[in-house]
């Protein structure tokens, strides 16, 4: 692929700085819940995140918005006691209760081709803008509007992406409404501020085996090697860092 023209690589990231997302409920740090938690009901629709009218709108026949999966962080640690000298703020921040977030989604045009594998090359269109409509990255926005390739379900892209393309088809255009936790964490990174939600409109365009021979966690023959830049695969509530070869919003 060619390197994408706009300078910061955000969903590009190091393998060696990738937690999967079965290893991402570790130690919690002290925040707020998580302003896209969702209460909803399996499999039905939920309220999407307020948004900027700088974002285009979905299309009348896009599918309601609905939570992919929901993820409950429970603290480690519980205050049993604490001095009269101890702060309130102080306080609440070691007494802090769980946090839950969600992965929401609206598909916008069903696919008709195969279904979404893990682990194959995936290629996809995209655009992504922060909740006050900022676009920071779109593929169409690259050289000849290049796609960009990745290995799905490999942890070299943020959570985010990595599991946000469950039970697409090929064709398929989706929106993904995807948390802080789920992104560039609580730091955030180059043009993405700190605790950011990220709004993706990606489209599905075709997928393949990883190159043959290659080690595990695959190579994709379309995907080169990219400079090392911010964007990373968080573990939820931490600082993410930069890494290689993915997508992103933002490269």
């Amino acid at each position: 692929m060619k390197k994408p023209g706009m300078g910061v690589s955000l969903l590009t990231l190091a393998a060696a700085a990738v937690l999967p997302l079965s290893a991402q409920t570790g130690t919690p740090t002290h925040h707020p819940t998580s302003t896209t938690a969702t209460h909803h009901a399996a499999g039905g629709c939920t309220t999407a995140p307020q948004l900027s009218p700088k974002i285009p709108a979905l299309a009348a026949t896009a599918s309601c918005v609905k939570a992919l999966y929901t993820l409950t962080r429970v603290p480690t640690l519980k205050l049993d006691y604490a001095s009269p000298m101890v702060s309130r703020t102080v306080r609440e921040e070691l007494g802090e209760g769980p946090e839950t977030f969600s992965l929401q989604y609206a598909d916008t045009k069903e696919g008709t081709g195969p279904l979404v594998q893990e682990h194959a090359c995936l290629t996809v269109q995209y655009t992504g803008y922060l909740e006050n409509g900022t676009k920071f990255d779109s593929s169409h926005d690259h050289p000849g509007g290049e796609p960009f390739t990745f290995l799905y379900g490999a942890h070299h892209v943020i959570p985010g992406w990595d599991t946000g393309f469950e039970g697409m088809h090929m064709g398929g255009q989706r929106r993904l409404f995807i948390p802080w936790e789920l992104a560039y964490g609580e730091g955030g990174k180059g043009p993405i501020p700190p605790k950011a939600e990220l709004i993706f409109d990606v489209e599905a365009v075709s997928q393949s085996a990883p190159r043959p021979g290659a080690p595990p966690g695959g190579e994709c023959m379309q995907a080169e090697p990219r400079p090392h830049m911010p964007g990373a695969n968080p573990t939820p509530g931490e600082n993410p860092h930069p890494g290689t070869n993915s997508p992103h919003p933002q490269r």
